[in-house]
């Protein structure tokens, strides 16, 4: 049995109904009518991955709390409406003095989307800290 399984039905046009592990129900459309397209799924995704992933990285770097965090996600498509570009701008309530560069790349080796995708297409993050 697979760690993660999805079902997904198309009954017409371009709207995918998904239940993932017989528990959630995603609706994806990729002409974002009836739900959000798979790119804005995927951006979604990714930085709901990389802020769990950010608050790993700052507690082993020694803050065990970094309060509120809040991200803004700007992706780009390219001509054939793929994703060509992603940024995160992304603010924490804490303060992480010198740590910023290191807790953010360190929360990219863990977020497990960033691992999947294509080195291509890994996100510009900007992280604001004692800011919320």
């Amino acid at each position: 049995m697979a760690d993660i399984e999805v079902s997904s039905t198309c009954e017409e046009g371009y709207t995918v109904t998904n239940v993932i592990d017989d528990e959630w129900e995603l609706v994806v459309d990729a002409l974002s009518e009836d739900g959000p397209s798979p790119n804005q799924v995927l951006a979604a995704d990714y930085v709901s991955c990389y802020i769990p992933a950010l608050r790993v990285a700052a507690d082993q770097t020694g803050y065990d709390d970094l309060g509120a965090v809040e991200a803004e996600v700007a992706a780009d498509l390219d001509d054939d409406d793929d994703l060509d570009a992603v940024a995160f701008e992304i603010k924490v309530e804490a303060d992480l003095g010198d740590d910023v560069e290191e807790i953010v790349e360190l929360g990219e080796e863990i977020c497990h989307v960033h691992s999947a995708l294509q080195d291509e297409l890994h996100a510009e993050i900007t992280l604001h800290d004692d800011v919320v």
